[in-house]
């Protein structure tokens, strides 16, 4: 089988925190509603849903990690730079996501660092 397309729904507890802060980060808005805010990532516009938790519970048919406390998935951006890995964390840290490690070598050839949202979803930044 050959999927159409892939995206991520992610839950969170506050659409408006969440879309400030990745309007801050400069993610493409893709569109909103009273239950979610979407952006697009990277240069083939991948898709993260960000639901309202209430709303996205349910149809997970369990129970749902709570991203405060342990890790569900990290997300990796790329950057072309050690220089635009050092700016993400700067503005990553202007617009209220939490560094989970400070932008580093790890790796033969890897420059990069680990963020996590204000609901706490993580993500990597990474210069290879």
């Amino acid at each position: 089988m050959k999927p159409k397309k892939i995206w991520a729904n992610v839950a969170v507890n506050d659409l408006h925190r969440t879309t400030q802060f990745y309007s801050a980060l400069g993610m493409k808005p893709n569109g909103s509603s009273k239950d979610l805010t979407s952006f697009l990532f990277g240069e083939d516009d991948f898709v993260i849903h960000f639901f309202l938790k209430e709303i996205l519970q349910p149809s997970m048919k369990g129970e749902m990690a709570d991203t405060q406390q342990v890790n569900e998935i990290i997300f990796t951006l790329s950057a072309e730079s050690k220089e635009e890995v050092n700016q993400w964390a700067t503005a990553v840290d202007s617009a209220g996501g939490k560094l989970i490690s400070i932008p580093e070598e790890f790796g033969a050839g890897y420059y990069g660092f680990v963020f996590a949202d204000p609901d706490g979803h993580r993500f990597n930044v990474f210069f290879m």
